[in-house]
């Protein structure tokens, strides 16, 4: 066992999964995502809280979204979602056009009028608070999305260090984090970074003055969210762009959850930046895998390596978001994060327009009242993949069953339970057998569907 600061992974544990009946002997209690200040007072449930990405690419415009978010926040609570991810908050180089990943003033809100417009895409400034209040209310942490990589809006200035014009002349109507190409690379200190975007302005976070309103200033932009707009935690997009360094001074000086968008599927590069960054990352080795198990009719892919099967802690699981959905079946996929360890994120439109949300409901509470402790693997092979996740202080844990072929599947398989009574919480299956003295039952699941098994009476 790892110990942790915030929850945050402070080491690396070397385990592969190769075949089957092996355990993934990590944590004992896992899927919980660490509080900030001003975070959730209520406890998490016994297998940890779930995460909602409140948007999609290109949300409807006009300026209303926050209150469209705002208005899902009792449901979303009712059904077991403890925090959301808002897209970028602040005013981008396009306007009400933009979905703030451009972003040129990072302290409007939606209150000057520039770049087109006084309102971003989402709303006004007023309008977002009331969501960020109207979320706490409901005991849901609220995540900003940071874009730190770069910046774009600037106007033309003559630049030194390339002997042309560039675009890196930033002046915000807010009067907060004016810019100029010492900020940007190249510049006096350093010529670049980890990687450019798109060939936007490379903000430089070697610059002293960056790194002043980036993290440290008492108000900056990372103090002046979690304090005054009230922000509980961080996804920080595309962190190749820049070095784990940047993400672990922002979480060392501002504080609260904070997630990587490490667009990656080598577990060991996912582990190695979550170490070095001290933050969780989203577990792209995981989500091609699931694509390769459920799409491609191999469910032995999901023995192989996860960043969740390293650590559990730096893992936020996922099954679609804003950029990449390639995942067709994604029932199965939801079954497998929602009773597998990791911090599992729900996308918008799979909750609340693509997909069954009775299903999905109750995969979410199976996850906050049954999946607790370590997961041992029981079976896989193409068609089928049966887990068993070992339960943790009186809580008795589950066994789930993905069927991925065009028949019932019926297997025998080793429970935690001597003499116990178990069922099918999806309701798929009718049968409530008897576990035997030694543990073991036969149990079964749909065709191109799932089952999860617990003791009756949870």
């Amino acid at each position: 066992m790892k110990m942790k600061s915030l929850c945050y992974a402070l080491g690396m544990s070397a385990l592969m999964l190769t075949n089957c009946n092996q355990d993934v002997d990590l944590q004992p209690e896992a899927s919980l995502q660490p509080n900030s200040s001003n975070a959730r007072t209520a406890p998490l449930p016994p297998g940890g809280g779930i995460m909602m990405q409140g948007f999609y690419w290109d949300v409807p415009a006009g300026g209303n979204w926050w209150n469209t978010v705002k208005g899902k926040m009792s449901s979303w609570s009712s059904a077991g979602i403890t925090s959301v991810w808002l897209p970028p908050v602040s005013k981008a180089q396009n306007g009400t056009f933009s979905m703030g990943y451009d972003p040129f003033d990072y302290f409007d809100f939606g209150d000057y009028n520039q770049m087109g417009s006084t309102e971003t895409r989402f709303g006004s400034r007023q309008e977002l608070e009331s969501l960020i209040q109207t979320a706490h209310s409901n005991q849901i942490d609220v995540i900003a999305d940071i874009v730190l990589n770069h910046n774009s809006g600037g106007a033309l200035e003559a630049n030194p260090f390339t002997g042309t014009n560039t675009w890196t002349d930033f002046n915000p109507a807010s009067g907060k984090f004016y810019r100029s190409y010492n900020d940007f690379h190249p510049n006096a200190t350093v010529n670049n970074d980890e990687g450019i975007f798109g060939g936007f302005p490379d903000l430089s976070h070697s610059q002293t003055y960056v790194q002043d309103w980036l993290w440290k200033r008492s108000d900056g932009v990372g103090k002046y969210y979690k304090n005054t707009l009230g922000f509980d935690g961080w996804r920080f997009d595309y962190v190749k762009g820049f070095g784990p360094w940047v993400v672990r001074e922002w979480n060392n000086h501002v504080g609260g959850f904070s997630v990587g968008e490490l667009w990656d599927a080598n577990v060991g590069y996912l582990d190695w930046w979550t170490n070095e960054a001290n933050s969780s990352a989203f577990d792209f080795a995981c989500y091609y895998k699931m694509d390769e198990a459920f799409d491609g009719n191999d469910m032995t892919k999901l023995t192989q390596d996860m960043l969740w099967k390293r650590d559990p802690y730096q893992a936020v699981t996922f099954v679609a978001n804003h950029d990449t959905d390639i995942i067709w079946d994604k029932m199965l996929a939801y079954a497998y994060i929602l009773t597998h360890e990791g911090y599992p994120c729900i996308f918008y439109r799979d909750y609340e327009e693509w997909l069954n949300k009775n299903k999905l409901n109750n995969l979410m509470w199976i996850h906050g009242n049954l999946a607790t402790g370590n997961t041992s693997i029981l079976h896989a092979d193409n068609d089928e993949y049966v887990a068993r996740r070992n339960g943790s202080n009186g809580n008795p844990g589950l066994v789930v069953y993905l069927n991925d072929s065009d028949y019932w599947q019926e297997r025998w398989i080793e429970t935690n339970w001597s003499n116990t009574q178990i069922k099918d919480y999806t309701g798929h299956s009718g049968w409530q057998p008897w576990t035997q003295s030694g543990k073991w039952v036969k149990i079964q699941a749909p065709p191109h569907s799932y089952s999860v098994w617990s003791v009756v009476g949870r």
